[in-house]
């Protein structure tokens, strides 16, 4: 086991997704060992059980969001003389502001290191029981802000398409796009609302026909994973449309396949839901 180098000092720590029980004992032991823990609360959510059980398991930590992250510099002021947590949800370097955290650490001289964890793009993957080297590039699916509706996902969802290869579509937690307040996960409905605009925005602005490339966006077949990594854990597979009315859950994310290979069409079916 990797002795826990305590001293000054920036940590990113991996809680793991969902559960606490799926953090290594290594980030238990780094995180116990920190002058001062924070949980960034913006990019991913614990359950309220779990940050009760944080507490109990790592001793008090404070919540950071954003902009606390994005301006760091007390963060980075405290890191100076003291051994500080930010502890993560899933893995810690998912995020590209964890990314840039790094490189402020190293500008001001502040030791870095990183305590992976694992991460809920990982585990949707081989929950899925699609092959994973048949994936392309992962698409988040943002809330509209006003007249702002990028169409970057779609068309990422049909180059991975058109190129035979399955796509993991995150979903936005911030319908303000602030990263200010707690996370209001987006539900499997909106998700279909916001890919109609997107599709509706698209053909006007490229002249295409989405439906020709792809098919009707009802008929999409598609995986829901709904509290990966937690008691709640629920994953279904079915049409778009049929996916979208589904109730129930705090935090999704969907896998859209593209032609199968191998055994995936039987695990395909066997993901569905009893009617």
């Amino acid at each position: 086991m990797t002795a826990v180098s305590e001293g000054p000092g920036l940590w990113l720590i991996g809680l793991g997704p969902g559960d606490l029980g799926h953090m290594t004992s290594y980030a238990l032991q780094v995180a116990e060992a920190c002058d001062k823990r924070y949980l960034e609360g913006y990019t991913a959510v614990l359950p309220s059980d779990q940050e009760e059980k944080l507490e109990e398991i790592v001793g008090k930590w404070d919540r950071v969001m954003r902009d606390d992250i994005e301006n760091p510099e007390d963060i980075l002021q405290q890191a100076q003389s003291s051994m500080i947590g930010i502890m993560v949800v899933g893995d810690p370097m998912q995020a590209t502001t964890h990314i840039d955290l790094k490189i402020r650490c190293q500008e001001s001289g502040v030791p870095f290191h990183i305590v992976p964890g694992l991460s809920a793009t990982s585990l949707a993957v081989s929950l899925s029981g699609l092959q994973s080297y048949r994936f392309g590039r992962q698409v988040t699916i943002p809330f509209p802000y006003g007249d702002y509706l990028p169409t970057s996902p779609l068309e990422m969802i049909l180059t991975n398409h058109s190129n035979k290869l399955h796509t993991l579509v995150l979903l936005d937690l911030d319908p303000t796009g602030m990263g200010l307040a707690p996370p209001e996960p987006m539900l499997p409905e909106q998700t279909y609302e916001i890919l109609e605009s997107m599709i509706a925005r698209l053909e006007r602005s490229q002249d295409i026909e989405v439906a020709s490339l792809i098919g009707p966006l009802s008929d999409w077949n598609a995986i829901l994973l709904s509290d990966i990594g937690t008691v709640r854990q629920r994953v279904v597979s079915g049409s778009f449309s049929d996916i979208s009315e589904i109730k129930g859950g705090l935090i999704h994310c969907l896998i859209l396949p593209t032609e199968f290979s191998g055994m995936e069409k039987e695990v395909f079916e066997y993901l569905k839901p009893d009617m």
